[in-house]
């Protein structure tokens, strides 16, 4: 930590390999955990857009590809890896869902089909008409890449003049807050996240204003509000 300056991740993940080798492949007791501590990770909460941020920033991304895209992280919470693998028949109009095949972990799940976002997307099909990807990339027959849709996201989070850090996660993050904020169970967002433990997802908990900032501050139920000027001090009498 302190001559390379690792970050903590990259230790736990050197002390978690060293534990295995003594462990399971060698067969041998672990007895370093003092010698060897794993380091606690920062917690560090994401930043997140607005509902008219994230408006503004969707009409400054030049493309309707890209556009197209980043769209869909936001409307269906989607990771940018699930998006740039969608075809065709991912998009069920009639049952109103999205298919979304082998995400992390290996594991498929639905989500909603925001019927504003089909109309976006069919709008997007009668002008690009995709043929294999729904989002193809520059070499035929694969899917555009992540790096592509990061490169198109900073260009319109500087055409925007947005001050806060904006990825193509920041859709997925704006996504969860927005559906608290709205009164959405923390279950079923789990769920639509396709997050495996229900903590993860209730971190967002700690962002939606709807669940924090509309706590009343002991402040606010003093009777008198205080006032930037100090009252003078009663006059002494003995």
């Amino acid at each position: 930590m302190n001559e390379r300056r690792l970050s903590p991740s990259s230790i736990c993940t050197a002390v978690a390999a060293l534990r295995f080798l003594y462990k399971v492949t060698l067969k041998m007791p672990w007895d370093l955990e003092l010698a060897i501590p794993a380091p606690k990770k920062p917690q560090k909460l994401p930043i997140v857009l607005s509902p008219e941020e994230i408006l503004h920033f969707l009409g400054c991304i030049e493309g309707v590809k890209h556009r197209t895209i980043l769209t869909t992280c936001y409307a269906a919470g989607l990771r940018i890896s699930e998006s740039t693998h969608l075809i065709a028949r991912d998009i069920d109009s009639q049952r109103m869902v999205i298919r979304v095949e082998q995400g992390k972990g290996q594991k498929d799940r639905y989500v909603m089909l925001s019927p504003k976002l089909l109309e976006t997307l069919r709008s997007y099909w009668r002008i690009v008409r995709p043929k294999d990807w729904l989002f193809p990339g520059d070499i035929a027959g694969r899917p555009i890449t992540k790096d592509a849709v990061e490169l198109a996201c900073q260009k319109a989070r500087r055409r925007s003049s947005i001050n806060k850090p904006i990825t193509p996660h920041s859709m997925r993050h704006a996504f969860a807050v927005h559906l608290l904020e709205s009164g959405t169970d923390v279950r079923t967002i789990q769920l639509l996240l396709g997050h495996r433990s229900l903590a993860t997802t209730a971190r967002y908990l700690r962002i939606a204003t709807s669940k924090v900032c509309s706590t009343t501050s002991p402040l606010d139920l003093l009777p008198h509000p205080v006032t930037a000027e100090p009252k003078p001090a009663a006059p002494e009498y003995f």
